[in-house]
């Protein structure tokens, strides 16, 4: 049960993925899957594995001994992929919004979302940094 709801919870998160990349071409589509149905339906999963396990488990968020020994449950432990899944995956969404409200090329987007997509708060401090290095004034060139 708990490999089935791992495999299915990485197929559904890696549409939201392959929506992203689609994006330029269906905006408001590639939203909508990957900005609010895919982690919406991540959210619901990671939910009820955290109702259903979290009373009898051991450990807790006060040291890092207790979180791994929370994360000795499979149950949890799935939980805490699923919260991966579907944070990355919404933070990838707004990266895309907010580069297309910016009209920051695609292009120039794409590796922040791989990094996202790999190593989450890297991708994010990417886009923030691009998002920065764009705000710069752009200077004249000097005359001749």
């Amino acid at each position: 049960m708990l490999e089935t709801l791992f495999s299915m919870a990485g197929a559904i998160a890696m549409a939201g993925w392959l929506a992203l990349l689609a994006s330029p071409f269906i905006p408001k589509l590639a939203d909508r899957i990957s900005g609010l149905a895919v982690p919406l339906a991540l959210s619901v999963a990671y939910t009820g594995l955290v109702l259903a396990n979290w009373s009898g488990a051991e450990g807790g968020f006060d040291s890092l001994d207790n979180v791994a020994l929370l994360f000795q449950s499979r149950e949890l432990l799935l939980a805490g992929w699923i919260h991966y899944l579907a944070f990355d995956l919404f933070v990838g969404a707004w990266e895309v919004r907010t580069a297309r409200q910016e009209r920051i090329a695609f292009l120039l987007v794409i590796p922040c979302l791989v990094l996202t997509f790999l190593f989450g708060p890297g991708g994010l401090l990417l886009f923030q940094a691009l998002r920065l290095v764009r705000s710069f004034p752009r200077s004249a060139s000097p005359a001749t």
